[in-house]
């Protein structure tokens, strides 16, 4: 199909930039980039107004509203015609180029809101929903956010926010019927500017996005408190889109499955913007404890998670295989279905067609990031059918550094580099490790009104240094090892990175979660690794013929711990254990708060 879009003479050096890295992705001869039909976009405007174009009819969100017995479909068509609704009643509101928050649960009403922020209103703020009041105030006084579009669970907070605050917020309910106590209606407002638009309000529509400008803050959690405003540009996020379906197919007729907080760019990005560009639809979680219901009821082909989502739903199949006494004949299905693959014949979908019915029977690609996964757990998915991929991002990189492909998935590590970027690591220690820093159209601006924060990351030639420790390998996949602020360093120089003893500790069955850190015991001559471990008290009750005491927890898992320190040097060895018994202080991303001394103690 033709686009009807005129470009003006900006916009056509921008094109030329998109068509760019479209010919970097034609041109590069690596086997894993496999898919070479991305399309140039300049920007998230340019790219949603085409993919209305392209797949009008095609569905773009499933909704399930509270009360409604099945999920609402909207389709491209109804998507643009919401956005420019939307985006014109803003503007006609005195809202362009102002600065606008969106909160709220996963939904087509954020995503729409999305949208028409950042596709001719003004810069898009997304805002995490677990943050407290005071946190909140303090992100929208420090963004100068003017209005903010959330769900109704959070107007009661925005309007005391706004009371309290010297400037008055425009408040915009999701889910209101009707303007009422000074808040409008989202609906109400997407028909007042279609009506404007019939008029020939045609502000919004008509804008020209400045590619290279700010468009998205997005505050990342950070484990220290400090939050970091990173500043993105629609270069930013076009670069992902159109590289990142290169290493794994992305169909029209997919449906991903949201679940995971639409403010992260993991999901935004990817589980977002990415089925827009590729004409795919959305389905909506309705909350965690509706994913299984959920599932079944959207029966998604695609589905983003975070380590903890994954290993979850894992355990819980292999529970309730156990449950039925199946454990046995479900390991020899698996063994026999490793031995048919390998002369071309996959037997799952008949092997194992109830198992996957509980991800709704059509589920193909699972993609984990957000934190290392156990590779047995990807693995064990596949072997039910389902290819499970590990990914790498960072708020920073919008979030693309490195991905899986899907013809040549290496559970162990966090993917390969995408076409017209680059990867690499410095500082190399005697072990080959180094920190991992990321080049190219995907790395931030810098971080909102901290430019010495922004210049201690971003180099003078433009490398992004993640803070992320690890290496490449000979056939150019990388691997995390750690966080390189969490490296514990002996006396004698000898580093020690805790997220690798994690990591090593989670593929234990007995252990839920851990948390490694170091110890100076007077009288010593040098620190200690002390591993402070919750153990997965479901399955070692199964395991024990009687109720475990602490004792018992603690042999089983010091012998847990003995088998790594049997094949780790003296100075990396687990030297003291700690049985936690609650779980981990976490931050709002679900990531371990490392410096909390309440995750110390038991």
């Amino acid at each position: 199909m033709t686009s009807n879009i005129v470009f003006s003479e900006k916009k056509q050096k921008d094109m030329e930039w998109a068509k760019g890295i479209v010919s970097r992705i034609e041109a590069d001869r690596r086997e894993f980039v496999k898919y070479k039909d991305s399309r140039p976009i300049t920007d998230i405007k340019h790219m949603i107004e085409t993919s209305a174009e392209l797949y009008g009819d095609n569905t773009a969100f499933y909704q399930k509203y509270k009360g409604d017995e099945t999920f609402t479909a909207i389709s491209y068509r109804q998507m643009i015609e919401k956005v420019n609704g939307l985006g014109t009643a803003l503007i006609h509101h005195g809202l362009q180029g102002k600065r606008i928050a969106v909160i709220g649960e996963n939904s087509s009403e954020w995503a729409i809101s999305y949208l028409a922020v950042i596709c001719g209103t003004g810069i898009v703020v997304p805002l995490d929903k677990e943050l407290s009041k005071e946190e909140l105030k303090h992100l929208v006084q420090r963004a100068e956010v003017s209005c903010v579009l959330c769900s109704s669970k959070y107007r009661s907070v925005f309007q005391e926010i706004s009371a309290e605050l010297d400037q008055s917020l425009m408040l915009v309910d999701f889910f209101a019927e009707k303007e009422t106590e000074g808040v409008f209606s989202l609906s109400e407002l997407i028909d007042e500017g279609k009506a404007l638009l019939q008029k020939g309000e045609r502000q919004f529509v008509e804008a020209e996005i400045d590619s290279d400008a700010m468009s998205v803050i997005l505050f990342t959690s950070g484990t220290t408190g400090a939050s970091k405003g990173v500043m993105l540009n629609h270069k930013n996020l076009a670069a992902d889109l159109m590289v990142s379906p290169t290493v794994l197919k992305v169909n029209t007729w997919d449906i991903f499955f949201s679940v995971l907080p639409l403010h992260h760019t993991y999901e935004c990005t990817c589980g977002f913007l990415m089925p827009l560009y590729k004409g795919a639809a959305i389905g909506y979680c309705q909350g965690l404890k509706y994913i299984v219901k959920n599932l079944q009821e959207v029966r998604p082909t695609m589905f983003l998670g975070v380590p903890a989502i994954f290993e979850n739903l894992y355990r819980t199949i292999w529970k309730n295989i156990r449950k039925q006494g199946k454990e046995k004949l479900v390991k020899r299905m698996i063994g026999l279905n490793r031995l048919t693959k390998k002369i071309g014949l996959d037997l799952s979908g008949k092997l194992f067609r109830q198992i996957t019915s509980v991800f709704g029977g059509r589920l193909r690609l699972m993609i984990c990031g957000g934190a290392a996964i156990n590779p047995q757990v990807l693995n064990g998915i596949g072997d039910f059918g389902i290819l499970a991929l590990q990914g790498y991002g960072l708020t920073e990189c919008s979030p693309m550094g490195a991905l899986n492909p899907d013809t040549a998935p290496n559970p162990s590590s966090i993917g390969v580099c995408f076409p017209g970027f680059e990867l690499k690591t410095v500082d190399l220690n005697e072990e080959g490790i180094g920190e991992i820093c990321i080049r190219g159209d995907n790395v931030m601006m810098g971080y909102y009104q901290m430019p010495e924060e922004t210049a201690a990351v971003i180099d003078e030639n433009q490398w992004f240094h993640t803070g992320d420790l690890g290496y490449i390998d000979e056939n150019r996949y990388a691997y995390i090892t750690g966080r390189k602020k969490n490296v514990i360093i002996t006396k004698n120089g000898k580093n020690v990175y805790p997220e690798e003893l994690e990591y090593q500790l989670s593929l234990s069955p007995y252990i839920e979660e851990s948390f490694v850190f170091s110890s100076t015991q007077p009288g010593e001559s040098d620190i200690s690794i002390v591993a402070s471990i919750r153990p997965d008290m479901e399955f070692i009750r199964e395991e024990l013929p009687t109720e475990p005491t602490d004792q018992d927890i603690k042999t089983i898992l010091w012998e847990e711990v003995d088998k790594i320190n049997k094949t780790a040097p003296l100075y990396r060895r687990i030297r003291k254990l700690i049985l936690r018994k609650k779980e981990f202080i976490k931050n709002t991303s679900n990531k371990l708060v490392r410096f909390a001394e309440e995750n110390k103690v038991e």
